[in-house]
């Protein structure tokens, strides 16, 4: 997991009322044991977070056994917003804030957005703070992610979906949209077991398995995404380094023009995929 590094030395932070400092170095020090890389900036985010010093303990508590942070405060940070996230809920990395980034330079005003496999929502939720009048539908197939990605998208006026892929977008979509982004799952299967314990054990494994050579989902969504695509319309999907040329050749056989991007920064990938404007412009295919 991605953490980010506190801006405090925490063992001089008076934590104040109930807790003091040396409760905070106390916490600190039971972070780092557990192997938190970042200790001093989970324990301002957790004390800040607790609404009394019990619940400061079961919080505390509950990241030494291994409990992803952001299921524990509720939240993340994403593109500069809080993300609502759920237990069990998909966290959004920060590597994804450079599809965001993909996405967001291809966006116009008025646009229809869709995000498939959304989890959380956050790729809708920040692509729509980006570009304020857009037209957002989201979906995924768990009802935990959908529960989740509702409230995290209400206030864009988005729309999310449950359901496997396209499979429960209106159909009065179909040929309009004109930026699809999908995070979707790109682990394989035989890799998930190496993965660290916080993804492997506390998020759902749908959001991270993607088949034997990690492209199943994608192999489903690039096949389709002509049929929803607009004209010159745009699929933006993450993958990893080693995947692109794969994810590339995918995206040629189901006629769209691909091209590749990738940021050194985060150590991120994203393949971008455009329907031609017409057939003429696909070369034959």
């Amino acid at each position: 997991m991605e953490s980010r590094k506190a801006s405090l030395s925490f063992e001089k932070v008076n934590c104040g009322g109930c807790h003091g400092d040396i409760v905070c170095t106390d916490i600190v020090t039971k972070l780092r044991a557990a192997g938190c890389v970042f200790a001093e900036d989970e324990a301002r985010l957790l004390i800040s977070t607790a609404r009394t010093p019990e619940d400061l303990d079961a919080m505390v508590d509950r990241r030494v056994a291994g409990l992803p942070l952001e299921h524990i405060i509720g939240w993340t940070e994403f593109c500069g917003l809080r993300i609502a996230v759920d237990p069990g809920v998909f966290v959004p990395r920060r590597r994804t804030e450079f599809l965001v980034r993909q996405a967001a330079a291809l966006t116009r005003p008025g646009a229809v957005v869709v995000d498939l496999c959304c989890g959380s929502g956050a790729l809708g939720a920040a692509l729509a703070a980006a570009q304020e009048r857009i037209e957002l539908y989201s979906s995924d197939i768990d009802p935990a992610a959908v529960q989740c990605a509702l409230r995290n998208v209400a206030a864009t006026g988005g729309h999310v979906y449950e359901g496997d892929l396209y499979e429960p977008l209106p159909a009065t979509l179909r040929g309009r949209v004109d930026i699809l982004v999908a995070n979707v799952p790109y682990v394989p299967t035989g890799m998930i077991r190496i993965l660290p314990p916080e993804a492997r054990i506390h998020e759902a494994r749908v959001a991270l398995d993607g088949g034997v050579d990690g492209l199943n989902v994608q192999r489903r969504v690039a096949a389709a995404a002509p049929d929803w695509l607009a004209p010159g319309g745009h699929l933006l999907i993450e993958t990893s380094e080693r995947q692109a040329k794969q994810t590339v050749e995918i995206f040629a056989h189901n006629g769209l023009i691909p091209q590749v991007a990738h940021s050194n920064e985060l150590d991120a990938t994203v393949v971008i995929g455009t329907r031609p404007a017409c057939l003429s412009d696909t070369n034959g295919q």
